[in-house]
């Protein structure tokens, strides 16, 4: 059973995630913290004040009763009210006032966690915590989005890109498996409610994901020019998009490189592939005779152990790939540190059982899946969380490089569009 997060740890988390924010939006002028009006990016100014809203919103004012700290605040920052493109055209307030809302907002929501014993209010703050962290994750690739500096995330050692790579299949024997989260799991959100059995064939499933060399080959043979490896929308896609290559790539007259934030660096070919989308990784596939995995497929592969005899699945599921164990740098590339995808090599100790090799961190893994609900769904109080994307997004899993390692888990579900290819999302295969 997995214990849920204290009191003192989400006070601590939630000054991580402020102070995370602040340093992703460091060295920003007053037009950066704007930028262009995209579908894919929101204004950080607005979105810096929205993600702390959140914990107000749900958690000091529907819960606990307290009086809001701007009177204006549900017609700047409510998300669930304000179109999209509206929020370049809000009467935001200046940059100062707007840190002095989100600071405020942290001290009333640490003081709350400090009064008492109540559960209730202990779950809304781990949910808007990890609320805070998707919108950080969403701040960097923002940044590379637009071309910004590389933020000052990083810590050395955590770069591993002198490790090698990691060729082959792991063979997964069939049976039942309890896809979802379960009960006793802690802290899960609605989409991941609630663990039920499905039928699993058996599967072969590569031990690594696609790193930037495997990817390079199809690319070199004429990928992008050839429509039989593209499915009717993908290609439609290639065609609008107009890139011969993935977005970020580049050939100079001796290397080819990858942009990271504003610089072009030599790619690291070990490393894993970053910055490609659902289109991408099905072209990939069909070139080498692959396919992706389903959803379920990559949940076994990260969390389910084999029978004592192998041929079919015991009944004991993982919280992470490697066990119980609370991530660190030896299992897994998260929390930003890196600053980019580590050599798909790297992290032995993060295998699963199975032997598959960073299933947490490094890139989110495009699945064969569309995003839909389990069969006992329900959703949770932030109603837009997951329901409006039902039907439209594919699955991914594992989180990447950016994602807090503290809500990373095997049962999460992150979803895309399939043309998305400015998130941090990478792939692996199966055999056919």
């Amino acid at each position: 059973m997995t214990e849920h997060t204290s009191p003192q740890k989400l006070i601590h988390h939630i000054q991580d995630a402020h102070e995370r924010t602040l340093i992703l939006i460091q060295g920003l002028n007053d037009e950066q913290l704007m930028g262009p009006v995209l579908p894919i990016v929101n204004p950080l100014r607005w979105e810096i004040a929205h993600a702390a809203y959140f914990y107000e919103f749900f958690l000091l004012r529907s819960h606990l009763n307290e009086s809001p700290i701007r009177a204006d605040e549900d017609e700047l920052y409510n998300s669930m009210t304000i179109e999209h493109n509206d929020r370049w055209d809000l009467p935001l307030p200046p940059m100062s006032d707007t840190l002095l809302y989100i600071q405020a907002i942290l001290e009333r929501t640490q003081s709350s966690l400090s009064d008492g014993s109540d559960s209730h209010r202990d779950y809304l703050a781990e949910y808007a915590v990890y609320h805070h962290d998707m919108h950080n994750e969403a701040f960097t690739y923002t940044r590379q989005t637009l071309n910004y500096p590389t933020p000052s995330i990083g810590k050395p050692g955590h770069r591993l890109t002198n490790i090698g790579a990691l060729s082959g299949d792991t063979h997964i024997p069939g049976g039942n498996f309890m896809l979802g989260a379960s009960k006793q799991d802690g802290f899960v959100f609605d989409n991941e409610k609630w663990a039920h059995e499905v039928e699993i064939q058996p599967f072969s499933i590569s031990r690594s994901a696609v790193s930037y060399a495997d990817y390079l080959l199809f690319v070199e043979a004429g990928g992008y020019d050839n429509r039989t490896y593209w499915c009717e929308q993908g290609y439609e896609w290639l065609q609008q998009s107009a890139l011969t290559c993935p977005l970020y790539w580049r050939k100079n007259s001796t290397e080819w490189q990858i942009k990271q934030f504003d610089e072009w660096v030599a790619m690291p070919m070990n490393a894993a592939l970053i910055h490609v989308n659902w289109y991408e990784a099905q072209a990939y596939c069909r070139w080498s005779g692959r396919r992706l995995p389903t959803e379920a497929e990559w949940e076994v592969a990260a969390s389910a152990e084999p029978s004592e005899d192998g041929k079919t699945l015991s009944q004991t599921k993982r919280h992470y790939p490697w066990g119980d164990q609370t991530p660190t740098m030896k299992h897994a590339n998260l929390d930003g540190f890196a600053l980019g995808t580590n050599d798909v090599a790297a992290h032995a100790a993060g295998d699963s059982a199975f032997g598959c090799r960073q299933m947490l961190g490094n890139v989110w893994e495009w699945t064969e899946s569309d995003f839909g609900p389990y069969p006992e769904f329900k959703h949770d109080m932030y109603e837009d969380y997951s329901r409006p994307l039902f039907g439209n997004t594919k699955v991914l899993r594992g989180g990447a490089w950016p994602t807090r390692g503290r809500m990373i888990r095997n049962t999460w579900r992150s979803y895309y569009g399939p043309e998305r290819n400015d998130v941090f999302s990478g792939f692996r295969t199966c055999a056919l």
